[in-house]
């Protein structure tokens, strides 16, 4: 494990203070891509961590509202930040060009506005349904922050990036992933998703099913990006991973409720 590109995936998809010794560039956010998964992981235990002490002295409604609160101000609204501009891109424009001038564009529009009230809403009605055990919640959180983020960052490389966004240069994102960190990567989910198996949350053969639900996520996502831009931009990945925690929740309604 190299420390420094763990380090630099840490700094990029959280607030954490972290200090990374050497400069970054496009070649190390790329490498450091590898360890997304790993990351989120991360994320997801100290939310389900956080949720078991919240539960303990507050309702179970106001606990699940500081458990999102906090999920947001750990990543900064990340990945909420690309799901909502993706939906104002794709809402308000037209042509390619226009699809990215509004999605680089700091204002929040009405499409994105509404996806990102939904996206909330869901989150919530998910989240208290699965916090009829404060293990099945933490559960959740680990697997679905892990999982999503391996499904969207191994969408890069599968279609081109976005040639306007590139010459913008408006939010750094890794454009190359190597056999090696796609190696790296889908290891943390299988990791993840063995865990899951020997904690008995998942049995073998519904494990395999939420890979196949996560391909087909992935597939969808990739053919939306396609036909909207011809390509992918770091929006769009935090879109998927946004869409994707939202399948992996469901999911784990459907196998423990």
């Amino acid at each position: 494990m190299n420390k420094q590109k763990l380090l630099l995936a840490v700094s990029f998809l959280t607030r954490i203070p972290v200090k990374v010794p050497a400069p970054i560039d496009a070649t190390s956010l790329n490498e450091a891509s590898r360890y997304f998964a790993l990351v989120g992981g991360g994320i997801g235990a100290g939310l389900g961590l956080l949720y078991y002490f919240l539960q303990l002295f507050l309702p179970n409604e106001i606990s699940i509202v500081l458990l999102l609160a906090a999920g947001l101000l750990l990543t900064g609204a990340f990945h909420e930040d690309g799901f909502a501009d993706v939906w104002d891109g794709f809402g308000g424009g037209w042509s390619v060009s226009q699809k990215l001038t509004i999605m680089k564009d700091s204002r929040l529009g009405t499409y994105g506005t509404a996806a990102l009230v939904l996206l909330l809403l869901a989150k919530y009605q998910q989240l208290m349904l699965l916090s009829g055990q404060a293990s099945w919640l933490a559960m959740a959180l680990v697997c679905a922050h892990t999982l999503s983020r391996a499904m969207a960052t191994s969408i890069i490389g599968l279609l081109r990036y976005a040639q306007e966004d590139a010459q913008s240069k408006v939010k750094p994102v890794a454009q190359c992933l190597s056999a090696g960190s796609r190696q790296v990567l889908y290891a943390s989910a299988g990791s993840i998703l063995l865990l899951m198996w020997l904690l008995g949350a998942f049995t073998l053969l519904q494990s395999v099913a939420l890979v196949g639900v996560l391909w087909l996520t992935r597939l969808l996502c990739i053919m939306w990006f396609k036909h909207q831009l011809g390509g992918y931009t770091g929006d769009c990945l935090g879109a998927a991973q946004q869409i994707a925690e939202l399948v992996i929740y469901s999911f784990c309604i459907q196998v423990w409720l």
